[in-house]
């Protein structure tokens, strides 16, 4: 019997009881539609962690210090002179003054000011959308001048141009020279779109702030990052006497961190989903085993007019296989839906469809059927005429 008339027979059965069939290809339906969102949703959160860290830099490094007293402290020059080795492209101390009162007429908020140089706006990737950033003379001169932040300048100035307006922070009056492009938030949850920034030697001035808790350092190329981990770590143990009291945040290791931690996650989640395939490829063989005993007497005649075993064998089996495939065929459109429907329920998650892991789910759908379906289709092919032709 030729393929196309299996198929065709195979095909006129499920249709002719489209309840049972339904109900039968439901393990496998949600099976394929689970794996299909469930890696579009993960590959789309790896994507976005990857954006993340590109926009920040993945070859930046974070210097955090840990520890308080004169014992630890970082001296700016000190920290600057280390842009002479070849592995550091820019550094950029900073200082924070968090929940600093920012008022301006009559808008008074709360923001956090930053303290730092000229590096820190390309170190971070920032753009500037009018204005300029602050400069070498703020540093040396001890300037009163502020960079605001996109939120920050929509809260005082909505749409219109800070540069040259004067806020008070904290009781002292600060000159605009710019804003900030919108960034968004971060890949460590910092955000350039609500902080003031302002010369680092200003900041340690006027509000007192002297130890550097932070620096943000950027080199030549990813692979720099290693060794100016490296040079890091040397440097600070020497300075502190010890290799405690400070961190190093290697942004390349922390993505591919992440990265890994979501892609294991997403693996989890569609080993659960592959239960969902077999306990449909159950539902399959038990329905098949029913359809047996009901088409016993067809068997029966078909063999007694010269069907041979491998035609009944195959007879069975293509149904079982039309029922795991196009459960799967439908599993496979349901998930490309949800995949695509998911960003609008959760606009704060993206997805990105992988048409290689819904054919390997289809393909796996149609083995399942296969597996399942072999042996009610090897038991019907067994039966011996003169029995399937007395079965009532």
């Amino acid at each position: 019997m030729r393929t196309t008339e299996l198929i065709t027979m195979a095909l006129r059965t499920v249709l002719s009881n489209p309840m049972r069939t339904m109900l039968t290809m439901l393990g496998v339906i949600i099976g394929v539609s689970s794996v299909v969102t469930l890696v579009a949703i993960g590959r789309g959160t790896s994507d976005q962690i990857e954006k993340q860290y590109e926009n920040l830099g993945t070859n930046m490094l974070v210097v955090n210090v840990l520890g308080t007293g004169r014992a630890q402290q970082l001296d700016y020059n000190d920290l600057m002179q280390l842009e002479q080795l070849p592995e550091f492209s820019s550094i950029a101390p900073t200082i924070n003054k968090a929940n600093s009162n920012i008022k301006y007429d009559r808008t008074q908020e709360k923001y956090t000011v930053t303290g730092t140089n000229d590096r820190y706006l390309s170190i971070m990737k920032g753009q500037l959308e009018t204005g300029r950033f602050i400069v070498d003379a703020d540093l040396e001169f001890r300037n009163p001048v502020a960079v605001l932040g996109s939120e920050v300048s929509k809260t005082y100035f909505g749409t219109l141009d800070p540069t040259g307006e004067q806020i008070n922070i904290d009781g002292v009056v600060f000159t605009v020279v710019g804003k900030l492009k919108s960034k968004g938030t971060g890949a460590g949850g910092t955000s350039m779109d609500n902080a003031v920034f302002v010369p680092l030697t200003t900041a340690q001035r006027t509000f007192k702030l002297g130890n550097i808790r932070t620096t943000y350092i950027d080199t030549p190329t990813k692979e720099d990052i290693y060794k100016a981990q490296d040079t890091m770590k040397q440097y600070l143990t020497y300075k502190f006497k010890s290799d405690q009291g400070f961190n190093l945040i290697n942004q390349d290791e922390l993505m591919n961190a992440r990265v890994a931690a979501s892609s294991t996650l997403t693996n989890q989640l569609i080993s659960v989903a592959c239960i969902s395939l077999l306990v449909g490829g159950i539902g399959i063989m038990n329905i098949m085993l029913v359809t047996v005993s009901e088409r016993t007497r067809e068997i029966g005649i078909r063999k007694s007019i010269g069907a041979k075993r491998r035609n009944i064998l195959m007879q069975f089996l293509v149904e079982a296989t039309v029922i795991s495939g196009i459960g799967g065929l439908i599993g496979l459109l349901l998930g490309s839906g949800l995949a695509l429907v998911w960003p609008m329920i959760n606009p704060s998650q993206t997805t990105k469809l992988s048409m290689d892991i819904g054919l390997y789910a289809f393909l796996f759908s149609v083995l399942v059927g296969v597996v399942f379906g072999l042996y009610p289709a090897n038991k019907a092919s067994k039966l011996r005429p003169i029995d399937a032709l007395r079965f009532d």
